[in-house]
C-alpha cells in the first residue's frame, strides 16, 4: 500500500513569535529573533546571545482542554508546553478534531534532542542540597523527552503510534519523516508530527561553547550568518514546530486546506565522526537523492533547499559539498537559504520549524533570504539567496537536517496536484 500524505495544519512557537502568523510575518520581514542573554551572567562562558521565545504566555492556554490548566502547567517542562501549544494551533488550523478517525489510526510523533534539561539541573541542585528524598515525584515524567508526544496524545485522544525521535539536530525532521511513512504505508490516517526544545540555560550553552560550536558575537545581526566566511558558530534557540499530516483522500473528502504534499524522505548516517559532518558529503547527499527519488523528482524539479545551515565552519562547508553531490550540475541553479539566520538553531525542533517554513513557501510562492550574509566564502559557492527575498512559484522544496552523530534527514515537500 502506498498513499499520498499532505500537510493540513501548522503550529509554531519560535524566537520570532508564538503562532504561525507572527512567525511567518517575521520571516517575510527578515527579522532577527535574537536577544542578549540576561537570565544569567554570561562572563563565564562568553556567549552573549540566544534565540529565546519571549512572548510565550502559558496563562493564555489555561482554558483550552487540549492544552493545560494552571495545575497541569506546573507539571510540564517548558519544552512540553511549547509542543502542546504548537499542536493546539496546528489542529485548529487543520479544521478538524479527527473524531471521525479510528483513534488507533491517529498518531503523535514528536522529536526532542535533549528534553527537560532545565528541570534536570534544578532537581539535581535540590538533590545535592537536601538529598534524594526531596526530588520531585514529577521529575522523571516531566524530564523525559518523549513526554511531549505523550502529553499531546492525552489531550487529543490519538492512540495510534506515539513516540519520540531523539537524533540530535535531526530529531524534528526524522519525526515528520517517520510520520509520513506511517501514513504512506497505511498504518495511520493522520499524525501530529514535529519537534520541540528548550535549553537556553548556562549549563547547555556552556557545553556547546566549550565545543567551539556557539557564536560569541555581541552583534545580533552578525551572530548567525550561515555560509558567510566570517561565520563563527550558531546561536542556540528554542521553540517548537508541529504539523498535522493527513492521508490525501481523507483530507480531500473533508475539504481541508492543504499546504503541501510530502513526497519523499531520506534518512542516512555519515558513520564518520561524533560532531563533524562527512567531508565528502556522500551520506547527506544520498539522503537528498533518496528523498527526491521517492517524490518522483529530479534535481531540476527542485526550486528551493531549506538548508541545515548552522553558521558553523564545517557544517556549512560540507552541506554545500553534499548539495553538489546530490544535485550535480543543477547545484548552481537551486536556491538555498537558512532559516537559522533569523531564529538560530533550535536543536531537536529545528527541522520541524523549518518544515513550517517549507509549507508556507510552497503555499505563498516565497523564498526567504539568508539574513545577515555579507562576506562570500569560496568554499560555500552556491546560491544562498543573499540578495533578498524571492517571490516565485515554488513547486518542490528539500529541507535538510544534520545531527551530531552523523544523522542526516531530508524531507521533500511539493505542491499538491490532483
Amino acid at each position: 500500500m502506498s498513499r499520498r500524505v499532505v500537510i493540513t495544519g501548522l503550529g509554531a512557537v519560535t524566537p520570532l513569535g508564538t503562532g504561525v502568523e507572527k512567525f511567518w510575518e517575521g520571516i517575510k520581514e527578515n527579522k532577527i529573533g535574537f536577544s542578549m542573554i540576561e537570565h544569567f551572567d554570561t562572563e563565564r562562558i562568553g556567549v552573549k546571545i540566544c534565540g529565546a521565545v519571549t512572548d510565550f504566555d502559558e496563562t493564555a492556554y489555561y482554558d483550552y482542554a487540549d492544552c493545560f490548566d494552571k495545575k497541569e502547567a506546573r507539571r510540564m517542562d517548558r519544552f512540553t508546553k511549547f509542543a502542546v501549544v504548537a499542536a493546539h494551533e496546528a489542529i485548529k488550523d487543520a479544521g478538524s478534531d479527527f473524531s471521525d478517525v479510528d483513534p488507533y489510526r491517529a498518531g503523535v510523533i514528536v522529536g526532542s534532542g535533549i528534553g527537560g534539561i532545565d528541570l534536570t539541573l534544578s532537581e539535581h541542585e535540590k538533590f545535592l542540597e537536601k538529598g534524594p528524598g526531596r526530588i520531585s515525584v514529577f521529575f522523571i515524567p516531566m524530564m523525559i523527552s518523549n513526554m511531549a508526544a505523550g502529553t499531546i496524545s492525552m489531550k487529543t485522544g490519538f492512540r495510534g503510534a506515539n513516540f519520540d525521535v531523539s537524533s540530535a539536530c535531526a530529531s524534528g525532521t526524522h519525526a515528520i519523516g517517520e510520520a509520513f511513512r506511517k501514513i504512506k504505508d497505511g498504518y495511520l490516517d493522520v499524525c501530529i508530527a514535529g519537534g520541540t526544545e528548550s535549553t537556553n540555560e548556562e549549563f547547555t550553552l556552556g557545553g556547546f561553547a566549550n565545543m567551539k560550536a556557539l557564536s560569541k558575537s555581541g552583534d545580533l545581526s552578525r551572530a548567525s550568518v550561515p555560509f558567510d566566511k566570517e561565520r563563527n558558530g550558531f546561536v542556540l534557540g528554542e521553540g517548537s514546530g508541529i504539523l498535522v499530516l493527513e492521508e490525501y483522500e481523507h483530507a480531500k473528502a473533508r475539504g481541508a486546506k492543504i499546504y503541501a504534499e510530502i513526497g519523499g524522505y531520506g534518512a542516512t548516517c555519515d558513520g564518520y565522526h561524533m560532531t563533524s559532518p562527512m567531508p565528502t558529503g556522500e551520506a547527506a547527499g544520498m539522503g537528498m537523492k533518496i528523498a527526491m527519488q521517492e517524490a518522483g523528482l529530479t534535481p531540476s524539479d527542485v526550486d528551493y533547499i531549506n538548508a541545515h545551515g548552522t553558521s558553523t565552519g564545517l557544517n556549512d562547508k560540507y552541506e554545500t559539498t553534499a548539495i553538489k553531490v546530490a544535485f550535480g550540475d543543477e547545484a548552481e541553479n537551486v536556491k538555498i537559504s537558512s532559516t537559522k539566520s533569523m531564529i538560530g538553531h533550535l536543536l531537536g525542533a529545528a527541522g520541524a520549524v523549518e518544515a513550517v517554513v517549507c509549507a508556507k513557501s510552497i503555499e505563498e510562492g516565497f523564498i526567504h533570504a539568508t539574513v545577515g550574509y555579507k562576506v562570500p566564502d569560496e568554499e560555500c559557492d552556491l546560491n544562498y539567496c543573499t540578495d533578498g527575498n524571492i517571490n516565485q512559484e515554488v513547486r518542490a522544496v528539500l529541507s535538510n537536517s544534520l545531527g551530531f552523530g552523523g544523522h542526516n534527514a531530508t524531507l521533500c515537500f511539493k505542491k499538491v496536484t490532483d
